[in-house]
Parts: structure tokens; sequence; C-alpha cells
């Protein structure tokens, strides 16, 4: 295995380690920035009024995006592990 190959495997998995959360990730920066917005806008400073809905869109994005993120998950470790032969020989 050369060092070429690990940057390869590294690289890939840095991907797709980015694309699986950057939905919720984003989904979150909104959501926080929203009630950011509202919490200073009307100088209510409760942390629940944080927290439940971001954890609300955070589970609904997740019941939305969660299919394709599996299947994601499972094409990169499927695609990993037919590639074992030719990594070692």
């Amino acid at each position: 295995m050369t060092p070429a190959t690990v940057m390869d495997l590294a690289h890939g998995c840095l991907m797709v380690t980015a694309m699986i959360s950057a939905p919720l990730l984003l989904v979150a920066l909104i959501a926080g920035l929203v009630i950011g917005m509202l919490q200073a806008a009307t100088q209510i400073h409760e942390a629940t009024l944080s927290f439940i809905p971001k954890l609300l869109l955070l589970v609904l994005t997740l019941f939305a995006i969660g299919p394709w993120m599996l299947r994601t998950l499972i094409d990169y470790t499927h695609d990993l592990y037919a590639s074992i032969p030719a990594m070692i020989g």
C-alpha cells in the first residue's frame, strides 16, 4: 500500500463524512441564526427556545435525508471492501 493510496482513502473518507454531515449542519446553522435573531429582537433569552426548534428541525431533516445518508455510507463501505484485494496485491 503506497502513501498515495492511503491519501486517496483518507480523502474519500473525509468527502463522504462531509457529504453526510453537511445537511444536518446547515439546518442547525440556519435554525440557530434565525432563532438567535428572533431572540435578539424580542430580548427573550431562554435556552429552551433555541434548543427545542433546532432539535425538531434536525429530526425532520434526518427523517427526510436519512435514507440518502444511509445509502451513501453503504455505497462507500461496499466500494471500500471491494477495493481491499487491489490494495493488498
